[in-house]
């Protein structure tokens, strides 16, 4: 089965990493891809090399997801230039690592606001459209660090904490519409924000951005009667 094939899809964060192997993926099986991120230059870059790929699937624009009016202008942008939208990936976010006490309070907010009020944000301004065309999917990039709390971890915990709740809560809100609701925690995955290499043999037991991809795509490519609602994604052989 393939329910992504013709379906637009807007992706946050995907110039590198698990959003770009995402969105790979999704204009691979015939997806209509928007893509996002802050820096202007890498948005362009991207939808260039992807469009050599995939010509008039790939397009993008600059969006700082804290910011309302960016994404609400980003997700017009997508609907305009692919005629709806279908397809949601929240996956932009951040992390600061520091105690409480040492914490800089815009670190705080930065956290919070990228990787949990910019999920609101599309999601708010998607669900209108998605409705439009009869449904969707949104699938949202969470973590194993929301059920694992560690030191140092408490603005990233509460901020994936934070999106199991809102992502199980929005499921039951739009359901009925057509809209199925995901969210993935991947374990510890092999990229920049991870600080690490992929030719590194110290982290090759890590996962790649590709795997996270690919549990993306295994989730919307479900029957419409089935919903996975939440997928939990590890190393499986991590260091003992």
């Amino acid at each position: 089965m393939n329910n992504i094939e013709g379906k637009s899809a807007f992706v946050t964060g995907s110039t590198k990493g698990i959003g770009l192997a995402i969105a790979e993926a999704l204009a691979e099986r015939g997806a209509k891809v928007f893509i996002t991120a802050r820096n202007e230059s890498e948005v362009g870059q991207t939808v260039k090399a992807l469009s050599q790929r995939y010509p008039d699937r790939v397009a993008g624009a600059s969006c700082d997801v804290r910011s309302h009016e960016q994404v609400k202008s980003a997700i017009g942008q997508a609907a305009e230039k692919f005629g709806g939208l279908d397809i949601l990936i929240n996956n932009a976010g951040i992390g600061a690592f520091k105690s409480v006490e040492q914490m800089a309070v815009a670190d705080w907010e930065a956290t919070i606001d990228t990787n949990l009020t910019a999920v609101f944000y599309c999601c708010h301004e998607a669900i209108p459209l998605m409705k439009q065309r009869g449904g969707g999917f949104i699938i949202n990039i969470g973590s194993l660090a929301g059920k694992n709390a560690f030191p140092g971890g408490a603005a990233y915990n509460a901020s994936k904490f934070g999106l199991i709740g809102f992502s199980e809560a929005l499921m039951r809100e739009v359901r009925h519409d057509g809209i199925r609701v995901s969210y993935v925690m991947p374990g510890s995955v092999n990229t920049e924000f991870g600080r690490s290499s992929q030719q590194d043999p110290a982290t090759t037991w890590k996962l790649l951005p590709s795997d996270v991809a690919e549990a993306v795509v295994s989730v919307i490519d479900l029957d419409p009667r089935a919903l996975a609602s939440r997928i939990e994604l590890r190393p499986s052989r991590p260091p003992k």
